[in-house]
């Protein structure tokens, strides 16, 4: 285990990722007050479904989120640079854990992939080298570090690459019926909807999914198919960039390749004048105890997490319960709708309660197709109407992919008394 895992390499790939990182981070950051996500998804909605137990963590008020989110990408600038590398990393990582358990409206598995390697980077001594930390002589100059931490990373991207394959293995994206509607969903241009929803096309493109999902690691690790795997990469995430327009996730996923190649030849590329380590060196022992106890059990959280949809109830495309945190990434289309009833005990009297009152229209999509989103804004019209004997009912239907429509939630369920289970299937929610 010494020999492997702790043997010292060039630390020239934890380098330049630090510095591609930050960069990206700050992108991501700045671009989202620009493109009007932050107003769209924190500012402007009067009710932010936060993650269940977290209700407490809200946005700022008023413009507080845009200062929110500059500070966030001046700390992406920061870490870039390698300046106060672990004050903006361990800020960084909290602000944007607070971003993501405060809103799942806009829910990426990208953005948990974000904030599992920002949690990895603060153990990690990634200002050590071509960074303000060292020029400024807070740190002292380091060239090698220990082999676990390149693993660290390509250990992570196999899970996550290899549950998205796996994820796949279902009817409507073998037969490309879901990779069809994606494709048909990108572009209004004729002739690309031409060839998109071309059979030959969109098969191919499923097809071609689950084969870069299983393949790119293996084909990464070995020398005489690593550029080549690093050119179908390059291929793959370009044309998500293009079409699919999510974010920043291709180009983060293509940092992820420093790491499969030799740390020499990354050196060679990006630091020309930064010597080889020592011979003399043999072996790095930078956080041995941080890795066999911490990063270790989390590795296997990791492995058993998107497993465990397995030991609930019911089909996890249908129930949505086991979905987050299982890298089950742009798998279907689901649309539904919904109705809320608001019946008085007293009076019988029954009305219907409109939500589109406080939801913004992206929420109220969400409130029709996810059950957890359903059981929480219940909890608010509880709270409205506290006081008052009250039950509340629901009427949702749902279809994926376009199939037919089924009713999702039990209309006879009274939300008032309705309980959430977070490990197990809530009975209120309708089986296939």
């Amino acid at each position: 285990m010494k020999q492997h895992f702790f043997k010292s390499i060039d630390n020239a790939p934890l380098i330049v990722f630090r510095i591609f990182f930050g960069f990206l981070i700050a992108c991501e950051s700045f671009g989202a007050i620009i493109t009007g996500w932050v107003k769209n998804v924190l500012i402007t909605p009067e009710f932010t479904f936060s993650f269940i137990g977290l209700e407490w963590l809200q946005p700022l008020p008023g413009y507080g989120m845009y200062f929110y989110f500059v500070l966030m990408g001046i700390l992406g600038l920061f870490i870039m640079l390698g300046y106060r590398y672990k004050f903006a990393i361990i800020s960084y990582t909290i602000l944007w854990a607070g971003v993501y358990f405060m809103q799942k409206s806009s829910y990426n598995n990208h953005y948990y992939l974000l904030l599992i390697i920002s949690f990895f980077m603060v153990f990690l001594p990634a200002n050590r080298y071509a960074s303000l930390d060292v020029k400024q002589n807070r740190f002292k100059e380091e060239r090698a570090m220990p082999y676990w931490v390149s693993l660290l990373f390509i250990v992570q991207v196999t899970i996550v690459y290899t549950y998205a394959a796996l994820a796949k293995f279902y009817p409507d994206w073998l037969d490309g019926s879901f990779t069809k509607l994606l494709l048909e969903g990108t572009t209004s241009n004729k002739h690309l909807l031409q060839v998109f929803t071309h059979k030959y096309f969109y098969i191919f493109i499923a097809y071609t999914g689950i084969l870069f999902d299983l393949l790119i690691v293996p084909l990464l690790l070995f020398k005489k198919t690593r550029t080549i795997a690093l050119l179908a990469s390059l291929t793959f995430h370009l044309f998500n960039a293009i079409f699919l327009q999510i974010g920043i996730f291709p180009f983060f996923a293509l940092t992820f390749s420093l790491f499969f190649y030799p740390p020499g030849k990354i050196r060679q590329l990006f630091f020309k004048k930064k010597p080889e380590i020592d011979s003399i060196q043999e072996y790095n022992y930078f956080g041995k105890k941080t890795f066999l106890y911490f990063f270790i059990p989390f590795l296997f959280i990791q492995l058993l997490l998107p497993l465990r949809h397995h030991l609930i109830e019911g089909d996890v495309l249908w129930t949505e319960e086991g979905h987050r945190l299982s890298w089950r990434m742009m798998l279907r289309q689901r649309d539904g709708f919904i109705s809320i009833k608001i019946k008085n005990n007293a009076t019988q009297e029954t009305t219907s309660y409109d939500y589109n009152k406080n939801l913004s229209s992206k929420q109220a999509r969400s409130l029709a197709t996810k059950p957890d989103f359903i059981w929480q804004y219940c909890q608010h019209i509880k709270e409205e109407y506290k006081g008052q004997d009250v039950s509340i009912y629901i009427d949702c239907k749902n279809n994926i992919n376009n199939g037919e429509y089924k009713t999702l939630i039990n209309p006879e369920q009274d939300f008032v008394i309705a309980k959430w289970d977070y490990f197990w299937h809530n009975d209120w929610i309708l089986l296939e």
